[in-house]
């Protein structure tokens, strides 16, 4: 039986979604016979060059040489899956989007001319094909093995795009907003990661990035009554996946 490859990639990140692949740990033991990895510079300075059967690419694109380096390895790889909310949907640093890029340098760098950086940061899909993306901050461990687990069967990985409260139902998660009044995302956020903060009594803060056509014009009203400002409701959908078109979007259904 023929061993397939795996290389995992870092752009600009905070390397969570790398360290949620390590943390699969005995998993990885029992899928080592038929994967290897060849590139992970998260896990080891030893690296194999392509072409690669899956590559894994974390992070947005907001270098020039990120813009380089993706369109490299999109080339040698079979199947590229984009994993987190920055490789989705450009990531907290997707506030730069809506700002100068050239103040932030001049106010933090005491010599900006030596940064090398786009004005923008944006998610994998907007320089290359992806075929697959696995949301969140970080990504759900589960998903991650299932989409390997799904390559590795032949078959198309099991990625929901129903909502956030869709998750809470099946496990039986009362709604906090309907029972306590916390202001909840959940409505228009995308499925995946087994409503984690509504079972720990907190509202949903969207790191999924939005469900397939999300009604934000519904929610807004609900967020407002469950004591959100403006303030609060910019800063809230401005966040994991503020590059995301629906959530930006947002002010424009107020």
């Amino acid at each position: 039986m023929s061993v397939a490859t795996l290389a995992v990639w870092k752009f600009t990140s905070c390397d969570g979604c790398q360290l949620s692949l390590l943390d699969c740990e005995d998993e990885l033991l029992t899928l080592a016979g038929r994967l290897r990895i060849v590139h992970f510079t998260e896990a080891s300075s030893a690296a194999e060059p392509g072409p690669f059967d899956v590559s894994l690419v974390e992070g947005s694109v907001t270098t020039p040489d990120e813009l380089r380096r993706i369109a490299e390895i999109r080339a040698q790889s079979r199947i590229l899956v984009a994993i987190g909310a920055c490789a989705t949907h450009g990531g907290i640093q997707a506030l730069r989007n809506f700002a100068d890029v050239a103040e932030f340098t001049s106010v933090v760098y005491a010599s900006p001319e030596h940064i090398a950086t786009l004005a923008t940061s944006t998610p994998i899909s907007a320089h290359v094909p992806v075929d697959f993306e696995l949301r969140g901050c970080p990504i759900d461990r589960r998903q991650l093995l299932d989409t390997l687990g799904a390559f590795l069967a032949g078959r198309k990985p099991d990625i929901p795009n129903t909502s956030v409260c869709t998750e809470c139902k099946r496990r039986g998660t009362t709604c906090v907003t309907v029972a306590e009044g916390i202001p909840c995302l959940g409505p228009v956020t995308q499925a995946g990661c087994g409503a984690l903060c509504p079972a720990y009594h907190r509202g949903c803060y969207g790191c999924f990035g939005p469900m397939a056509d999300p009604d934000i014009h519904a929610l807004l009203p609900i967020l407002r009554v469950n004591g959100m400002s403006t303030d609060d409701i910019d800063r809230v959908f401005t966040t994991f996946a503020s590059g995301a078109p629906e959530f930006a979007r947002r002010s424009r259904d107020e």
